[in-house]
């Protein structure tokens, strides 16, 4: 009972909630498990991206706030999962952290997200699961677009610090 409590008053980044949920995708068991963590995942997604879009690098804001969007239609095309109170990844970020390191494990996270949901589409022995698979796989991918384009703007960033700094 105090896990939940506890966990209120850590401060949680966004990397520690990463890991997190890889490690509950990669051992959940059934197709509704997996798509509660798919849901996650990608709220928590939408949570960092909407974290950088108002305090996160300058140049990052406007992919931040399409990242927000993306995430968000991804946990829009699945069922909505019961998850109990304080179980939801998204609601305990707290903190960026390094914003390069939070993108890079949010963007293998998303990758993972979409091989467990191309696993679950092959197996779906319905058409509803298999077109709801479908979309969130969209979702996914456009998400991890995002992200993939806010480390590359951040890369470029870098390049032309020393340049700044000797000019």
């Amino acid at each position: 009972m105090g896990s939940a409590s506890d966990r209120r008053g850590q401060r949680m980044d966004a990397v520690r909630l990463i890991v997190t949920s890889r490690r509950a995708l990669a051992a959940s068991g059934g197709a509704p498990e997996l798509l509660t963590e798919v849901w996650q995942a990608q709220a928590l997604a939408q949570a960092v991206g909407s974290r950088l879009a108002v305090a996160g690098p300058p140049e990052l804001r406007g992919e931040a706030l399409g990242l927000t969007e993306l995430a968000g239609r991804g946990c829009g095309v699945l069922d909505t999962p019961v998850i109990a109170p304080g179980e939801l990844r998204a609601a305990q970020l707290t903190e960026l952290g390094d914003a390069r390191q939070s993108l890079t494990d949010l963007g293998g996270l998303l990758g993972e997200v979409g091989m467990a949901l191309v696993g679950l589409a092959c197996a779906a022995d319905d058409e509803a699961t298999y077109w709801q698979c479908m979309e969130a796989i969209d979702a996914a991918d456009e998400s991890r677009d995002r992200v993939l384009e806010m480390l590359r703007k951040l890369a470029d960033r870098d390049e032309s610090l020393p340049e700044r700094e000797a000019g």
